[in-house]
């Protein structure tokens, strides 16, 4: 009795690439969406972390103005909304994403917690990054009568620019996650679109283009950060 073997696997080989290129448009509309959340969430932790980590920094035992008690105030709020999980976070937060952007569905509803994620995740890498640099550097721009917002502005921030791309690399690289994950609660994005097909429908080739594109954008991110991070330092 022949064997069927050989035209079912090229049939299904075919099928799938048939289905791949069916599906791009939908592929293409899940990978606009992720860039879209990662475009916002991203710059917005940038702008608002980065003085929230100068503060800590500065209000820190060895800062440029030490303040424990709010310091430790301050620290303990970053710490916790650092410890919650992002899923539950994003339930937990659902009134004030409704109130933020009228929804809780849909990639404008996770960018909500994506930034209010975001914000204390960068501002402590902020922090960690200016505390690295010693106290050498802002005792030679005092020397020179340097203003505290001038060492913050012109030495500190200069002097920590390979350190704070590598570590707004890093968490580009985490959120990109981040938003695949979102796909659980309807939140769009190349998440979503693995969730809909490859495990709902048990479409499992469109699993694997997910997951390849998902490899393909952190390796981009990861690479792109890295280079900027060493023509940024001259040392």
């Amino acid at each position: 009795m022949p064997s069927a073997s050989a035209p079912t696997t090229g049939t299904d080989s075919g099928l799938g690439l048939d289905r791949i290129v069916e599906l791009l448009p939908e592929i293409g509309v899940a990978m606009g969406q992720t860039f879209t959340m990662l475009l916002v969430a991203i710059p917005l932790a940038i702008l608002l972390g980065t003085p929230l980590g100068v503060w800590l920094y500065s209000a820190s035992p060895v800062g440029l103005k030490p303040r424990p008690r709010a310091h430790r105030i301050v620290d303990s709020l970053v710490n916790t909304i650092r410890s919650f999980p992002f899923l539950i976070l994003l339930i937990a937060i659902i009134p004030i994403t409704r109130f933020i952007v009228g929804t809780t569905i849909g990639t404008a509803a996770v960018i909500v917690p994506l930034t209010i994620n975001a914000i204390p995740y960068f501002a402590r890498f902020v922090e960690q990054n200016l505390t690295q640099l010693g106290s050498g550097v802002v005792e030679a721009a005092r020397a020179m009568g340097a203003t505290r917002g001038q060492i913050v502005r012109d030495v500190l921030l200069v002097e920590a620019r390979p350190a704070l791309i590598g570590s707004i690399t890093i968490m580009t690289v985490s959120f990109i996650s981040y938003s695949a994950m979102a796909g659980l609660v309807g939140g769009g994005g190349i998440g979503d679109f693995a969730i809909r097909y490859g495990y709902y429908r048990y479409e499992t080739i469109v699993m694997l283009v997910a997951i390849v594109l998902m490899i393909v954008l952190v390796q981009f991110v990861q690479l792109g950060g890295t280079r900027l991070a060493r023509v940024l330092d001259k040392r």
